[in-house]
């Protein structure tokens, strides 16, 4: 495993790293990691209400930088009026490392964020009893980084495939919520 990677996980698994939700600027972009692991990368300190500071120069930056630095969806995760941080919920694999960190936001969504920190590829679950919501809480679920709605209708849990060290970014919208934003 690289030294970036290894830098960036040591911070989000120090216990001490939601102390003000400054865990360090974003790497995204300096070299040393793959496009999944900016993307998760970005993706937690997304979560996490981090300050969203760019670390590399961006009189440099590469197209697949911007396209992570700008995604709207994950920005407005940081800067949901909300202002809960996310935290991790479950893990499993070895060492923990098949991961499902969520957080509240406004207008009672949650964000979901499956991350996968193995060496293999895996399939992560979020459960509703872990992410807290009710057992038969119907959700649509939208992908961050997709730009679209993967599932209208996921009860009791959801399960992604992730190759080793990439995430997934959702935001879950339990039914209800739809409907009275319609009305």
């Amino acid at each position: 495993m690289n030294t970036a990677i290894l830098s960036l996980t040591f911070v989000i698994d120090t216990p001490c790293y939601l102390c003000g939700a400054d865990p360090d600027m974003l790497e995204v972009g300096n070299g040393g990691m793959t496009y999944k692991e900016y993307r998760s990368h970005f993706s937690i300190w997304a979560l996490i209400k981090a300050p969203l500071l760019i670390g590399c120069d961006i009189r440099n930056m590469t197209a697949e930088t911007k396209e992570i630095l700008s995604n709207q969806e994950v920005i407005a995760v940081n800067q949901d009026p909300l202002g809960v941080q996310g935290r991790k919920v479950h893990s499993n694999g070895t060492d923990g490392c098949q991961q499902v960190w969520a957080g509240p936001l406004s207008g009672n969504s949650l964000s979901v964020v499956l991350w996968n920190r193995c060496m293999q590829a895996a399939t992560i679950t979020a459960e509703w009893n872990v992410i807290g919501l009710e057992a038969g809480t119907s959700v649509s679920v939208r992908d961050l980084w997709q730009h679209e709605v993967v599932l209208n209708n996921a009860v009791a849990s959801f399960s992604a495939q992730l190759d080793a060290h990439d995430c997934r970014m959702y935001v879950f919208t339990p039914q209800a919520a739809l409907m009275g934003n319609v009305m």
